[in-house]
This record gives C-alpha cells, structure tokens and sequence, in this order.
C-alpha cells in the first residue's frame, strides 16, 4: 500500500472519544495517519470531508482474540469475509488464534498465515503461535517482534494444542519469550462432569447443562494453576476470556502498568447468561462456557468499576449454522462475534453499566499498551487513524434486517434492535465501511509489536 497516495480525510464535529475524555474535534487524516486534531480544522487540504454531526468518534476496536479459520477451513470463514465483518462492525485491527489447519506451531506456517492476511485481510492484524508438547523449542526461540504472543490451551483443545503436563507448563512459564495467553479449564473435572451427565442423558445433553459441565471449578482451578506458575516464574501472563466471579479474585485491581499478569473478558460473557440457552441453545455453546447472571453481572461490574479485568475481546469463532444444530456432544464451540461485538457493548453504555471512555480503554487504549502495538489504540497526532464513527440506531434497524458479513450467515444477537450502530470504519486511514458500503480496497497492515 502506497500511503503517499491516499486522500486525505476531515471528520468534522465528531465527539472524540480519547483518553478518558469526550470533546467535539475535527481530525485531519493524511498519508493514513492523524495529522491534525482541533477543534475547528482550517484551509484547504483537498480532502473528502465526513461530517459527525456529534456522533462519537472513537479508537477501531482491537481484537486481541479471532479465529479466522485461515487455513483449513474455508467453509466457516477467512481472512476477507471476517476481517470485512470486523470491519462492518469497529474492529480495525485482529490478532488471529494458532488453531488453524495446520495449526500455527511453526515459522513455515506463520510466515503462511502472514502471506494470506497480507493479500485479503482488510483490517490491520498479527498472530498468536501456538504452543504444542513438541515444539517448546521453537517458542523459546521465537522472535517476540514476529508475534503478537503464544497461545497455550491448557486445557479444552483438540489434537496436539492441548498442554497439560505440568512439567511442560514449567518450561514454558520459565521460559516463554514474550506474552503468554492461555485458555484455562480443567481438562480432568470437565471429562468428570461429561460423564455424570452422559450416564443421564446419553449423547443428548442438554444445552443448558454447558456451564455445568465447563463449571466455575474447572475454570477456577486451571486459571488459579496459571496464575501461580506466572508468579513463580514472573511471566508476562495473559488469561483470556474469564467467565466467572470467582475468578476475579485472582487478579490484582492495579493499573494494567503496574502489573504483569492480566486479564481479558469476552463480549458473549458481557452479553448472555444461563438464561439465554433456552432460546439460543448450542448457538451460545462456548468455551468457557457462558455461566449465570450473577457471574455476567460479576464481569460487568469489573470491567466497569475496577483493574482486575484489563481488555475485552470477542473470541470470533464461527461455525456453520448446520454444525451448530448438531447434538451436544457433536456440536462445536465457538460464536460468530465480529460484526457486532461493538454495538453489543454499546448496550452496555446505552444502560450506564459502562461508560463509553472506559470501553474505549478496554477495547483499544489497554490492549494496545499489553501487546506493545506501536502508533495504534489512540487518537493522537502521528498516529495510524484506525478510527470508528458509532451513531444513532433512530431508524431502530433490527440485527435481523442488517446483511450478516460473516461466512458463516448467522449471528447469536439476530433477536435484537441495537441503540447504535457502527457509521464509518476507517483502517489506517482508509475508509473501509462508511454508511453501509464497505470497500473492499481497503488492506489492513501487519501491526508492528514494538517489543
């Protein structure tokens, strides 16, 4: 991409939400960054002009947490259709899981995923390598400027991605390069409460009984396990998509600059508890499992009113809508989130559980700080404008009567009238989706981790 070349942009009267504060500003874009922010912008600069009309203007959503399913599986999803649903959605920049096919566990099959992203993805992106029983070797030498971290399942995986033995897991803490992300549940107490509930119901599980198999022990008992190997080792440690109150307790409520080990909470969790499996069944089925009211009002209260939970995510894992009618037992986890992982939080805002700075902070200004993203997460002058406009929903478009972006065709919040919705994504300084056209010119760039 030849930035030198792109037109340049004003976004006039746009309530720009940045850095804990909300003030009517013009924002100049030129050469694909942000080169003047002020109040009122003067002089001619050639540029098409997108007028806010006071609308908020806030930092691309970053996703520290996609499944693209690119490579291997084409007919869930790929880099162009899920980075243009992302796009739709606010999300400007994706960091994509390793458990692909193949699976990202080494620099051959990296480099692959990068050459991919480079030609279709249209938001900016960068990768997780995967941590397997036979490649510790790798990871330990793994330049930490190449990914934006590792990824160990500690428990809840397929094939060879599950790590689980504790002399494993002791290496890998002492010795891990860079950020480690891990998925904590207990793989023995979940194949315990498999079992309990398989001698009742056979092969038929209900969905509702998912956060009883997946339960707050399971969760608990491995998070608790990775947060003691990262103290012991002081590892930068990283605990995705916590899904319950009890958790929390594991996580100091200190400034994310203050602290080493973190911790990130997913849209679904914010967004549905145990309630909604009666109508949604297996499309809500996840892991972790999405667990009660109290835990979803748990979580909402942390990320709202505290330190213990430092980013949000949305974990984007599609799955055809045929697999997902499927019997418990054959039906895969895993729920389309992109395209509207940011109205969805938006809610949260709309009922004031959430105020709009700190969903900029935890969706954008912290995550870029945790992964070291350099000139991204902020609205500041000299920076990429990966930019989002979110504007009233006054026409009250149901879910149902947008077009789904997402190969997959179907989305868990088809039931529902969002109170705003996403304008204009810009993505390092290129429109990418602006009054419901997106331009699938727009090519997002490899993020550089300044590690």
């Amino acid at each position: 991409m030849n930035f030198k070349h792109l037109p340049n942009l004003i976004i006039r009267n746009a309530n720009v939400v940045n850095e804990d504060t909300c003030k009517i500003q013009d924002i100049l874009i030129q050469q694909g960054r942000v080169s003047k922010i002020e109040p009122q912008i003067t002089g001619f600069y050639h540029a098409k002009e997108i007028d806010a009309n006071g609308a908020w203007l806030m930092p691309g959503m970053i996703d520290d947490q996609v499944h693209f399913r690119d490579p291997g599986s084409a007919h869930k999803g790929g880099f162009l259709s899920e980075s243009s649903a992302a796009a739709v959605g606010g999300i400007t920049s994706i960091m994509d899981m390793p458990n692909t096919h193949p699976p990202t566990l080494d620099l051959v099959t990296l480099q692959d995923k990068k050459d991919r992203a480079a030609k279709l993805c249209m938001t900016n992106y960068a990768f997780h390598f995967g941590v397997s029983a036979d490649n510790l070797d790798i990871v330990e030498n793994i330049d930490p400027k190449s990914i934006s971290g590792i990824k160990v399942f500690m428990g809840a995986s397929t094939g060879n991605m599950l790590v689980d033995d504790l002399q494993i897991l002791e290496r890998l803490f002492a010795n891990a390069p860079t950020i480690l992300l891990t998925h904590c549940e207990s793989t023995p107490r979940i194949r315990h409460m498999e079992q309990y509930y398989r001698q009742q119901y056979g092969e038929h599980i209900p969905a509702i009984l998912h956060p009883k198999i997946r339960d707050k022990h399971a969760c608990f008992e491995s998070t608790r396990l990775a947060v003691s190997l990262a103290e012991k080792y002081a590892t930068q440690l990283h605990v995705l998509h916590i899904s319950t109150a009890k958790e929390l307790c594991l996580f100091k409520n200190i400034p994310l600059d203050k602290k080493y080990i973190t911790a990130e909470v997913c849209v679904h969790h914010l967004s549905f508890d145990d309630r909604s499996y009666g109508r949604l069944g297996h499309q809500i089925k996840t892991n972790p499992a999405i667990k009660t009211v109290h835990d979803k009002n748990a979580l909402i209260d942390a990320v709202a009113h505290s330190h213990r939970l430092d980013i949000i995510g949305t974990d984007h894992a599609p799955h055809t809508w045929l697999e997902k009618q499927q019997s418990y037992f054959d039906a895969p986890s895993g729920l389309p989130l992109v395209q509207h992982a940011l109205p969805a939080l938006m809610e949260l805002v709309a009922e004031q559980r959430l105020s709009i700075e700190t969903l900029v902070k935890k969706t954008s200004h912290q995550v870029a700080d945790l992964f070291r993203i350099k000139d991204r997460g902020y609205i500041r002058e000299g920076y990429w404008a990966d930019l989002v406009l979110i504007k009233d929903n006054h026409d009250q478009q149901a879910v149902s009567q947008q077009r789904n972006f997402m190969h997959c065709g179907w989305t868990p919040f088809q039931h529902k009238t969002f109170r705003y919705l996403v304008d204009t994504t810009i993505i390092s300084g290129q429109l990418a989706w602006h009054q419901q056209q997106l331009f699938l010119n727009c090519r997002g760039m490899a993020l550089d981790i300044n590690r």
